[in-house]
């Protein structure tokens, strides 16, 4: 590399990223998240973790939505989701088999 600096020199553009300055409004927002690289943590400020659930996998809804930390793993729902993520199962297979029929004779 030459000892000359040049204006599109990605080294030196990343150093002058990574360097922290004092009057940089952002920093305190930064500081708090984590940066790709991981090395910008800073949990002091961070609100304490909530309880998650944590017993066997319950079944999956339309929102991908994990259910609070007091529930009891039961299912008392009407079984609409469960109907539907079938329905959508059987309307993908249909156009699956649909499409190999048409392109059969290829």
């Amino acid at each position: 590399k030459p000892l000359a600096r040049y204006r599109d020199d990605t080294d030196l553009d990343a150093m002058l990223k990574q360097r922290e300055r004092e009057d940089d409004p952002m920093l305190k927002y930064l500081s708090n998240k984590t940066s790709d690289t991981g090395d910008r943590t800073n949990n002091s400020n961070s609100a304490p973790a909530k309880p998650r659930y944590r017993g066997p996998d319950p079944q999956k809804n339309r929102f991908d939505i994990w259910p609070g930390h007091r529930w009891d793993g039961v299912d008392r729902s009407n079984g609409y989701e469960k109907k539907l993520f079938e329905s959508i199962a059987n309307r993908h297979a249909k156009s699956q088999e649909a499409y190999l029929w048409s392109v059969e004779d290829m």
